[in-house]
């Protein structure tokens, strides 16, 4: 388990749109690559369900970096597409985690 004590968490709550999945698949690749090169970036969960509601949740070692990566240049263009194409609405929450741990069966 890695530990999140402290780090910051970008929660991206979003529901799909039905179009433009090609492309949408495309730039959330492109996105998960470029977020993962940032200075300060901790790792990132996501999943999506079949009702197309989505939980990304992109961790962070600070604001600052937080920051950062929601004012990259290429993450913003993205963003906008985003609004215009692939999302009916989206929400971002951003949280420090004061507490974490885990289980696991195996």
């Amino acid at each position: 388990m890695t530990e999140r004590l402290g780090q910051i968490a970008v929660i991206f709550l979003s529901v799909r749109t039905e179009a433009h999945d090609d492309d949408y698949q495309a730039a959330a690749a492109a996105m998960d690559a470029l977020a993962a090169a940032q200075p300060g970036y901790c790792g990132m969960e996501s999943a999506r369900g079949a009702d197309r509601l989505g939980i990304t949740v992109s961790y962070w070692a600070d604001e600052v970096q937080a920051k950062a990566w929601r004012d990259h240049p290429d993450h913003k263009r993205i963003r906008d597409l985003g609004r215009s194409h692939w999302y009916h609405r989206y929400e971002v929450i951003v949280a420090e985690v004061t507490r974490d741990y885990a289980w696991s069966a195996t």
